[in-house]
């Protein structure tokens, strides 16, 4: 059965409120710290407590600073720290796609490049926090689909790093493209994180559908407003019915099917310059993409073209989409709910010629049945050391091979 988590955001949203409520209805603390600490080890804490919101009981997540100057990200650096961190392909998936989301949002209000944008606020550590300590609790509990309220955004104004802004400031705004919202109040109801969440995760806006609930929790926010309480609800539970469209976006499954794993989005292209090509790769990859690439085709009339073809992760479908649009010359894109059997994946570091490079290996079973060495890694260490890329490739597999990284080896190694 589907399990859905529907999220309440009628009186806002923020990550930490988000981290609350997922705490709140059962997922350890401890859980949220370990994926926390994979990715900035040593520089965040978190610490629960039971609190009131007009007159509510809550739990509110406090999110802790550890070091004195916490540095401003690029979304490249950003995606790197996520890359190299020890985080399930889940996990992983959804900080990637709510980042990415993010960068696209910020690199349109401020026009530049989404992997050029410095993240200021959102970019702080305990933004990284809220992040993947969000996905890491809704992974714990099982999700499969994600479903949203309208999201109250607030009204009037408020002070960012660029100065005052209004209620709600650009980039809510440009998340907010294609969900349902409302105004919901006073004030800054709505941060760009909060919202980059719960867009990256939702597969929808609605009102609660009809479940069996599981397990519900209640996450506080900072303020305390004796007139509205300052709250994040989720609720969690089987789904008893799947109604006609109620499936995520690019899935083509009948009423009751199980919803795809992966949607697949596709254009026909034949008027792209051919230079650009390599750079909208890159862009789509960048945006939390699993893989792109291009197929050549024979369009109408005879005209030489190309296939684009995306494949990714359901949260980042939109942006995906959205980023297809943008970066090319189609006026549309196709998309086909698809399923994967894919291997457990982990990487291992081995020593080459005094750099280090990373094997990605495919696993099942206890037995490791792919093992290759990261060529980006290669290609550094051989800049580095002056030595031939292949000589170094030839290095890495020998490495791997000593480590006991091979097909048919015991996962993990000995």
């Amino acid at each position: 059965m589907t399990t859905t988590m529907w999220v309440d955001a009628s009186a806002g949203v923020a990550g930490d409120m988000l981290l609350g409520a997922l705490v709140d209805a059962g997922v350890p603390l401890g859980t949220l710290q370990a994926a926390v600490d994979a990715v900035l080890p040593g520089a965040v804490s978190l610490r629960a407590e039971e609190v009131l919101r007009a007159g509510l009981r809550a739990t509110k997540v406090h999110v802790g600073v550890l070091v004195a100057d916490p540095p401003h990200r690029t979304w490249a650096t950003i995606r790197d720290l996520l890359a190299e961190a020890s985080l399930t392909d889940d996990v992983r998936t959804h900080a990637t796609a709510t980042f990415a989301r993010l960068a696209e949002a910020e690199g349109r209000v401020h026009g530049m490049p989404p992997a050029d944008v410095h993240f200021h606020e959102v970019g702080a550590l305990d933004a990284v926090a809220d992040v993947v300590g969000t996905a890491a609790g809704v992974v714990a509990l099982g999700v499969d689909r994600v479903l949203v309220s309208p999201v109250a955004l607030g009204s009037g104004t408020v002070r960012a790093h660029h100065g005052e802004l209004p209620v709600p400031p650009p980039a809510v705004l440009e998340l907010s493209r294609g969900w349902d919202v409302l105004a919901g109040g006073e004030g800054e109801l709505a941060t760009p994180t909060g919202m980059a969440l719960v867009t990256a995760l939702a597969h929808g806006s609605g009102p609660l559908p009809a479940l069996r609930v599981t397990t519900s929790g209640v996450g506080a926010g900072t303020r305390d407003a004796p007139h509205r309480a300052n709250v994040v609800r989720v609720v969690v539970g089987q789904d008893v019915a799947v109604l006609p469209g109620d499936v995520p976006p690019g899935a083509d499954a009948p009423p009751g099917a199980a919803a795809p794993d992966a949607v697949l989005l596709e254009a026909n292209v034949d008027d792209l310059d051919p230079r650009v090509w390599p750079e909208v790769l890159a862009t789509l990859l960048d945006l939390g993409a699993h893989d792109a690439w291009l197929s050549p085709v024979l369009m109408k009339k005879g005209r030489p073209a190309h296939t684009l073809h995306v494949l990714a992760p359901p949260p980042a479908a939109d942006a995906l989409s959205d980023a297809v649009l943008t970066h090319t010359t189609t006026l549309g894109v196709r998309r086909t709910g698809v399923t994967r059997d894919v291997l457990d994946r982990d990487w291992r570091p081995v020593v080459v010629g005094g750099g280090t490079v990373r094997v990605k290996v495919g696993h099942r079973a206890g037995r490791v049945l792919q093992a290759m060495p990261e060529f980006d890694d290669v290609v550094a260490v051989a800049r580095s050391s002056g030595r031939p890329v292949a000589t170094v490739l030839d290095d890495a597999r020998a490495a791997a091979h000593d480590a006991g990284l091979v097909r048919g080896g015991a996962w993990p190694p000995a």
